[in-house]
């Protein structure tokens, strides 16, 4: 096991060497029945009072995470004690976990000392910023997220995300047709995930056969909605006279949807339809995406960032 000692700090020596060594054994660098260095090899390696390693070791064995075999030495016991670690403890083996996985992957400590440094400079995420250049998609799918995140949503298009304070703090997200360009306009360094969209035929499933004799409204304020919609629906058998196309764009546009069957139409047009209308709300967003944002949400949560 690596020791290191810091001299001239609040922290006595005595205790850097007990706090190691309970580190050591929580982190699996120090495996039950293995033997220490004794008092004498400490204070020759690094250079400690004998008394000091003495001491530090006496308060370990009464913590029951060490023990004196007389003739032979100082081992770990074959049992941790069970005992509640204290914040600073247990963010402290946080922290040694850390440097030993970076020690498997032959990474220095200066290597990951920077890189912590480059991490706590940076401004950490507090909100989703939608990058998206067609308007009536992003108030979509903007909506969308927002009924699955607590956090923040945002949005831009794609000429406003090249400016490094429109994507300062945010974790931007983009639909898949647009990624590359996004990716591209981003400043560096910023986040970039990609959202999956819904499969329109599983949407449509619970709907297939088409009824006969029944008139469908179709609504959205998104023209490739309309589109959309309309020619999946006119592949799975709904007779062409018998759907109710509306440009929510467009002045009275709820024209008619009240004596359709229902109205097939995206969550931002499903809250203005007429209280009369049945709507059938098909979500863009694919679940494992609306998950994903659950996750990210999650991490910063757990990173305790103010503004969750």
């Amino acid at each position: 096991m690596q020791l290191w000692f810091s001299r001239g700090t609040e922290v006595t020596l005595r205790d850097q060497l007990v706090t190691q060594v309970i580190l050591g054994i929580l982190c699996g660098d120090l495996a039950p029945g293995q033997r220490l260095p004794s008092t004498r090899e400490l204070a020759r390696r690094f250079r400690l009072h004998p008394n000091t390693a003495s001491a530090a070791y006496k308060q370990l064995e009464k913590a029951r995470w060490v023990e004196f075999r007389h003739g032979s030495g100082i081992y770990v016991r074959e049992t941790k004690p069970d005992v509640e670690l204290s914040p600073e403890l247990a963010l402290e083996r946080m922290i040694a976990s850390l440097f030993a996985g970076a020690r498997g992957l032959g990474l220095p400590r200066d290597a990951v000392r920077a890189r912590l440094q480059r991490w706590l400079d940076m401004q950490q995420p507090d909100h989703f910023l939608l990058v998206e250049p067609d308007k009536e998609l992003r108030e979509i799918v903007v909506a969308e997220m927002r009924a699955a995140v607590a956090l923040p949503v945002r949005s831009c298009g794609l000429e406003e995300c090249r400016a490094e304070e429109t994507s300062a703090g945010a974790i931007a997200v983009s639909l898949p047709s647009k990624a590359a360009a996004v990716r591209q306009a981003l400043p560096a360094g910023v986040e970039l995930l990609t959202l999956s969209v819904q499969s329109a035929g599983a949407s449509l499933a619970p709907w297939v056969p088409g009824p006969s004799g029944v008139l469908v409204g179709i609504a959205s304020r998104w023209p490739e909605f309309l589109k959309l919609a309309h020619t999946m629906l006119l592949a799975a058998g709904f007779p062409a006279e018998g759907l109710v196309v509306r440009d929510a764009r467009k002045p009275n546009w709820r024209r008619g949807l009240r004596e359709t069957a229902g109205v097939v139409c995206e969550s931002v047009s499903a809250l203005e339809l007429p209280k009369e209308c049945r709507a059938i709300v098909f979500r863009l967003l694919a679940d494992g995406s609306l998950q994903e944002l659950q996750s990210y949400e999650k991490l910063l949560r757990e990173a305790h960032l103010p503004a969750v």
